[in-house]
């Protein structure tokens, strides 16, 4: 006997500076899908998908997400606030082809946790297919996901490498709550 999964509404933000991969990996755990063109988001493109149910505790859960694509914003102002607010996730994304955008994700981590406390994180090093196969993750990102407690992979939204995972990972980070 199959059991019925409840399904849940959850807030998912993709975080990080510009350039990093935020939409292509939307695009890609969406839609399949990755274009070389680069496109600048703009405040926020929302999108949503229904994830695979997940077992925890004797409970079947099946998270819909509804990933909120934040453009890489400087300024941790009252807009960005309001794109967070009510957010139970979200991917921390670096470039593993910028340093620099490993660094960042440390203040774009506190303001986002500042605004949702107990929301669960994943760090991500995309763009895996650019540098060479044996390549670890940054200490940087490693120590940053241990910092908040999230876990933390490298993905490529152009192969699809890691992209499911990373948004499983939150899913069972949830644990059927």
């Amino acid at each position: 006997m199959f059991a019925t999964a409840r399904v849940e509404k959850k807030k998912i933000c993709l975080l990080g500076t510009f350039a990093v991969g935020k939409t292509s990996l939307v695009q890609r755990f969406v839609h399949d899908r990755f274009g070389e063109k680069y496109l600048t988001t703009i405040g926020v493109d929302i999108s949503q998908k229904r994830m695979p149910p997940v077992q925890r505790a004797g409970r079947l859960t099946q998270y819909h997400f509804l990933i909120w694509d934040i453009a890489g914003m400087d300024r941790f102002d009252s807009v960005v606030r309001n794109y967070y607010r009510g957010a139970a996730g979200a991917l921390a994304v670096a470039d593993l082809t910028r340093l620099e955008t490993v660094v960042s994700l440390e203040t774009i981590c506190r303001n986002f946790h500042s605004v949702c406390p107990a929301a669960h994180l994943v760090f991500i090093g995309n763009k895996a297919d650019l540098v060479r196969a044996d390549t670890r993750l940054p200490q940087e990102l490693r120590d940053i996901s241990a910092a908040f407690g999230g876990r933390c992979l490298a993905t490529s939204a152009k192969t699809g490498r890691g992209v499911t995972e990373a948004f499983q990972m939150l899913a069972q980070a949830f644990g059927g709550s």
